[in-house]
């Protein structure tokens, strides 16, 4: 299979306008994809580990069983987001906004969740022992343990998870 990269995925990004952009099960790890608008982008299946996607725009994207190990997300925009299953270990999702996203069932281990607005997001059965959660908002977040999710709103702030 022939190795993609940035200016191939910006062409792809050009030419998918209006019908939405379509990276399903794409290798994309190590790829710098930072800035990029992926709004609705398809990356169901894709492989973004360690990929630089910092201040990239997400917005409803489906990145359902997406790799997204080690992958720098901070400073993005992925309210509305799927990330059902997708693995985040130690990912780096430092000031994002994951506002009303599905991680349901996603992994979250030791992932920097730091100032993380995860208003409204559904988080069941996501795995998020030792995730950083310091100054993250979790205002209507479901699927939390009723225990933690008191804990954090009751104004508790801290550095790590479990």
């Amino acid at each position: 299979m022939a190795e993609i990269t940035r200016a191939d995925v910006i062409r792809i990004i050009a030419s998918s306008l209006n019908r939405g952009v379509m990276l399903r099960g794409v290798d994309l790890s190590e790829m710098d994809l930072s800035k990029l608008f992926l709004a609705g982008a398809n990356l169901e299946l894709a492989n973004l580990s360690a990929a630089n996607l910092r201040e990239t725009d997400l917005t409803k994207a489906l990145m359902t069983r997406a790799n997204l190990s080690y992958t720098d997300l901070s400073d993005s925009i992925m309210t509305g987001a799927t990330l059902y299953e997708a693995n985040l270990v130690a990912a780096n999702l430092r000031d994002v906004d994951l506002r009303n996203s599905d991680l349901r069932l996603a992994d979250l281990r030791e992932a920097n969740l730091h100032s993380a607005d995860l208003t409204g997001a559904n988080l069941w059965k996501a795995n998020m022992h030792g995730a950083h959660l310091t100054s993250a908002d979790i205002k209507g977040a479901k699927g939390l343990p009723i225990d933690i999710q008191k804990w954090l709103e009751g104004g508790a702030k801290p550095d790590h998870l479990f």
